[in-house]
């Protein structure tokens, strides 16, 4: 992610789901997001369209890095997307070397309890700020063929 892609994401956040679920985001967000060195926001491309949106936290051990947000274009919202992109978002080969993934889910988010649930990630419990903890294994990153 980049300053240019401030615009179309906040035009994102103007859907009140993704506004109730992960927002707001604010100036305040976009800097701390520019400047930090512990994880990334992957922008996920169909073509040249933005169509996801996945924030990951490294963890500096290499023991589990997190998704702390998943964002999907609200128009495609519900056709798969959200499984493609974390396929990529975990195979993305500029992570620094992990064992697994880990995400945190609000209680009330019923619908990204369900989205983990149904990609076979573990669900953990909850942890100590009341998170669905939800954990996988990690995934090889692909390979040139060289």
């Amino acid at each position: 992610m980049t300053r240019a892609d401030w615009p179309w994401i906040q035009r994102w956040y103007e859907d009140e789901t993704l506004d109730r679920e992960l927002g707001p985001l604010d100036d305040e967000w976009l800097e701390y997001v520019l400047a930090t060195h512990s994880g990334v926001q992957l922008v996920v491309l169909d073509g040249v369209d933005p169509v996801a949106l996945v924030g990951c936290a490294w963890d500096p051990n290499g023991h589990e890095h997190g998704i702390t947000d998943l964002a999907i274009d609200p128009r495609r919202r519900r056709n798969g997307l959200g499984r493609a992109t974390i396929d990529c978002v975990r195979s993305w080969p500029e992570h620094p070397p992990t064992t697994g993934w880990v995400a945190f889910v609000d209680q009330r988010n019923e619908p990204a309890y369900r989205f983990f649930s149904e990609l076979g990630w573990a669900h953990r419990g909850l942890d100590a700020d009341g998170m669905h903890q939800f954990a996988t294994g990690a995934t090889k990153a692909p390979t040139s063929g060289r």
